[in-house]
């Protein structure tokens, strides 16, 4: 089968496209043609080498995780899917795999998305979803009513962000380029601040502050909180609270509690799910490349089987 490969660390020039060999699945695994996969800014940290103490990977190594497609067949001991169940998923990092026209995977990890979902939209969410809900609810434990800020409303984890914390009967303030402002708005944002020529001086009393960006602006966010109030951060592993305030990094382990709810969802008609672009297989560095510049809006994804 195709897929991308890296043989050494390094920028998103060191991948490679190349034939691989799909591992023997387990009694309790699945074999899935991989319609979509989407790019994360954790396969970048992996193919740099940056997340080998926490995610280690050997080589050859087939980036990406995130990935929505089709059952081929499925071991002895799978008894809740089929071949031919259209199916969304995440793999551990350390195995990736999600850029390739096919994968192994344990059917435990898979949730099933009805027809009305395209691929592309499922494949986006794993990820981005996953990583809101956990940011939010898990570590930022956000209640209705309450005031957060969301950094890069218009990214694939702040466009998700912004959605479930006003369906949660949030205030919502999101950041975002000016281009971006009338979408964030659409997603639910209250307040939007154009991050390029406005500062966050007047936000105040913010329950939670969603960190995607670290740097300068974790730095600035924690002047927003009210006492008492917490940031959770996707990028600063060694955040400390300060002045009453806590702050936590989010470690974003499994998709699985979080898939059937993004699907229902998305069925429901309360979850827009924001495609920034679509590559070939030949073109994931192009893929890599454009989320490692931070500026996406939404999701970017390959589609393995073009």
């Amino acid at each position: 089968m195709k897929s991308a490969l890296i043989h050494e660390f390094g920028s998103p020039d060191v991948l490679v496209a190349g034939e691989a060999t799909l591992r023997t699945p387990q009694p309790e695994e699945v074999v899935v043609s991989v319609e979509a996969a989407s790019v994360n800014p954790l396969d970048v940290k992996i193919i740099a080498g940056y997340m080998q103490p926490i995610f280690p990977v050997t080589f050859p190594y087939a980036p990406g995780t995130d990935f929505s497609g089709v059952i081929e067949s499925v071991g002895e001991r799978v008894r809740h899917l089929k071949a031919g169940d259209r199916v969304v998923g995440r793999t551990t990092p350390s195995h990736g795999g999600a850029f390739a026209q096919q994968l192994v995977i344990a059917a435990a990890e898979l949730c099933v998305i009805p027809a009305s979902m395209g691929f592309e939209q499922a494949a986006a969410l794993p990820t981005a979803y996953g990583t809101a809900a956990q940011a939010l609810f898990d570590v930022g434990k956000l209640q209705p009513g309450q005031r957060v800020l969301i950094h890069a409303g218009a990214g694939g984890v702040g466009s998700m962000a912004i959605q479930l914390a006003q369906l949660a009967g949030c205030h919502v303030i999101a950041t975002a380029s000016a281009k971006n402002i009338e979408l964030v708005k659409s997603l639910g944002a209250d307040e939007v601040i154009d991050y390029r020529s406005q500062t966050l001086e007047g936000v105040r009393d913010i329950d939670l502050v969603l960190d995607t960006l670290g740097g300068e602006t974790l730095e600035e966010s924690w002047q927003v909180l009210r006492p008492g109030g917490h940031i959770s951060t996707l990028v600063e592993f060694n955040i400390q609270g300060r002045d009453g305030c806590t702050g936590e990094f989010v470690f974003f382990a499994s998709a699985v509690p979080f898939l059937p709810e993004a699907v229902r969802q998305f069925s429901a008609g309360r979850l827009q799910i924001i495609i920034d672009s679509s590559f070939t297989l030949s073109d994931t560095r192009a893929a890599l490349e454009k989320v490692a510049t931070a500026h996406a809006r939404g999701k970017v994804l390959i589609r393995p089987g073009t």
